[in-house]
């Protein structure tokens, strides 16, 4: 599908094909961390359903890649356990991944998260969003 923009000072390099074509930017606030996001959806007959969603993490409890995960833990209330995460390189430095979550931080602070709906997209396509992402 191609190109994804610039979100936050990061350009989204690489988009799966078969995505939902409506696109919405959000920013907000939670627990002194700045989430800057960008949401793929599509419509069904239910309603809108999230292909991808895209966050760029600024705050300063994000110093490690353990911090940044006890956040999304948090954040997502949903735990992160290391059975369910795979070490996956990407070019800002190392990351985590789960079938439908890869994280990283890319530098202390700041950090980047891309989420997928499983039931569309596999690992494989997760993760070459995620590499895709640079500043």
């Amino acid at each position: 599908m191609g190109d994804g923009g610039m979100l936050d000072g990061f350009h989204i390099g690489h988009l799966p094909d078969g995505l939902g074509d409506l696109v919405s930017d959000f920013a907000s606030e939670w627990e002194d961390v700045q989430i800057t996001s960008r949401v793929w959806e599509r419509q069904t007959a239910d309603g809108y359903r999230v292909d991808l969603r895209v966050h760029v993490l600024r705050g300063p409890r994000l110093s490690d890649l353990d911090g940044l995960r006890e956040f999304l833990v948090d954040y997502h209330e949903r735990e992160l356990d290391d059975s369910q995460l795979v070490d996956f390189p990407h070019p800002d430095g190392p990351g985590r991944a789960t079938d439908a979550q890869a994280f990283w931080l890319t530098e202390p602070g700041v950090a980047v998260t891309v989420l997928v709906d499983p039931e569309q997209f596999g690992q494989e396509a997760l993760l070459t969003v995620a590499r895709g992402i640079v500043r």
